[in-house]
């Protein structure tokens, strides 16, 4: 579990991709991360296989690779980097699980005066998990969106998010990783699988 707070910018040192997984190395200051830990990078939650002088390696299986962003990545790209949440911790975000639901392209990245507008493309089968004001976590960031288009979320960009993340690095087409509000996507998938006995109950209640 994650708050989608970013902690610090972590350097790609190097990273091996193929069809039956690869392995990530990771440029990082944290000190007290253990093998077996879990960081998000990216948002993706991902397992510390090994620890190195100022490094953190992580195994990349198949299907991590397949539904993120992280198999873009080269030596030298930042990205961004969340220990996993205590339970003494403050929650300044929101619920992140660390399990990116699809990737999307960046569609434009606007400045406004001080802060920046973040327009991301959504497919339409995804759509229905966004809400005005809801959150959304991006590249493991924890956003709140603007509003909702047909095609695509709205989403202001702070100046220390900006300068304290990877979307710093990020320009129209670029990939993005997208996590959905957990709560959200429960209700709906609750409501998709009882439509009808949900009818019933509130027949009898009234």
């Amino acid at each position: 579990m994650f708050t989608g707070l970013v902690e610090e910018l972590g350097e790609v040192f190097s990273i091996s991709k193929g069809q039956r997984g690869g392995a990530l190395e990771v440029k990082s200051s944290f000190t007290d991360v253990r093998l077996g830990d879990s960081v998000a990078v990216n948002g993706a939650c991902l397992t510390v296989v090994k620890l190195g002088k100022g490094t953190l390696t992580f195994e990349l299986s198949p299907e991590t690779l397949d539904r993120t962003n992280l198999k873009f990545l080269k030596k030298g790209d930042l990205v961004n980097l969340e220990r996993a949440l205590r339970a003494d911790s403050r929650l300044g975000g929101h619920f992140v699980l660390g399990h990116v639901d699809f990737t999307a392209r960046v569609l434009s990245f606007k400045n406004l005066g001080r802060h920046r507008e973040l327009l991301v493309e959504v497919p339409p089968q995804q759509r229905k998990f966004f809400v005005e004001k809801g959150s959304v976590a991006i590249d493991g960031i924890s956003l709140t969106v603007n509003y909702v288009g047909d095609s695509s979320i709205s989403i202001n960009v702070i100046p220390h998010t900006y300068e304290n993340t990877n979307l710093k690095t990020r320009k129209p087409g670029d990939i993005v990783n997208v996590e959905v509000d957990i709560l959200g996507k429960y209700v709906l998938n609750y409501l998709d699988l009882n439509r009808g006995n949900i009818g019933q109950k509130l027949e009898k209640l009234f």
